[in-house]
């Protein structure tokens, strides 16, 4: 066995196909299917399910692909670490980024990034908090924005920026008329949640002590922003939105209104996760301080539209 075995395997596991992993490998796929039949003899275990032209991976092989994918990424790991330590800023830098922050501060954060990293390019993720510390701590990822203290000693953490949340409904609920709600104001019965494993959902019952209930009488839960966003533009509750989603959603022009909730927890800090002693942390520090300035202004920029919003009204 050897890490090309490796290496073919997690292939057809990915490509569900011997023909396009042999491409992707590069060889030839006599090739590869040969090498795949000696490990699966050497192992003494069918990898794969031959199913026509396709393969998927048996039963009984999952936990064997699954250490062949570690395996190959704890020696990229050791590739990568050897790269960092002579050089923090060069190479590929991997962030992962939460769903209610990527769409909202990336846009305008990329190129402030390119410019303070320019021998740093950014190999971005998104996805939900848990998934991503998964992939942080496995080595996947270098560091990952969250908005959760993941409460690890061997994770260090850099506060980026506070970003207030907002009551968002449709504009013509009758609402308006003031600047803001205060927390105990907001009747739990209205909100519209996102799904489990958002740390978004978390924050708002944590901070209304909600049960998990909305105007629909149903368990309607969101698989993003953007569906609360128009659940409640048809009339159909509020939700809870950070500054940067309300305020790009106002440039939108489509119909929202919202409140600043004030009180305890109404408001989230956003961090920069990596583990302890990483080998690219001088890069991690930079990538920090442009992500602090860009958030900074856009927040500044936000809150004002926010605020002519609520003037006009």
């Amino acid at each position: 066995m050897n890490l090309r075995d490796l290496e073919y395997v997690v292939a057809v596991a990915d490509h569900g196909h011997f023909g396009r992993a042999a491409a992707a490998c590069n060889v030839s796929q006599p090739t590869l299917s040969g090498q795949i039949l000696k490990l699966e003899a050497e192992l003494g275990l069918r990898l794969f399910d031959r199913e026509g032209r396709g393969a998927r991976v048996s039963d009984r092989a999952a936990t064997v692909v699954a250490q062949a994918r570690a395996t190959l990424a704890a020696v990229a790991g050791v590739t990568a670490a050897a790269e960092a330590a002579r050089d923090p800023f060069a190479g590929e830098l991997r962030l992962g980024v939460i769903t209610t922050v990527a769409p909202y501060l990336l846009p305008i954060a990329l190129p402030e990034l390119a410019a303070a990293l320019p021998r740093t390019p950014l190999y971005l993720v998104e996805d939900l908090t848990d998934r991503l510390l998964a992939r942080l701590r496995n080595g996947a990822l270098d560091a990952v924005m969250i908005a959760t203290d993941p409460g690890e000693a061997k994770l260090d953490t850099v506060a980026l920026y506070d970003e207030p949340f907002f009551l968002v409904f449709s504009g013509q609920s009758g609402k308006r008329g003031r600047a803001s709600i205060a927390v105990e104001e907001i009747d739990p019965s209205t909100l519209l949640l996102l799904a489990e494993g958002h740390c978004l959902r978390d924050q708002t019952l944590a901070l209304c002590n909600a049960a998990q209930r909305t105007a629909l009488g149903a368990d309607v839960r969101g698989t993003s922003l953007e569906t609360l966003r128009h659940l409640a533009l048809a009339g159909q509750g509020a939700t809870l939105a950070p500054l940067l989603a309300y305020a790009d959603w106002l440039r939108s022009g489509a119909g929202f209104a919202g409140l600043r909730i004030v009180g305890e927890g109404a408001s989230r800090l956003v961090r920069l996760v990596f583990k302890r002693g990483s080998p690219r942390e001088a890069a991690l520090e930079a990538l920090a301080a442009s992500l602090r300035l860009t958030a900074g202004a856009a927040l500044a920029k936000s809150l004002r539209e926010t605020e002519s919003d609520l003037k006009r009204a």
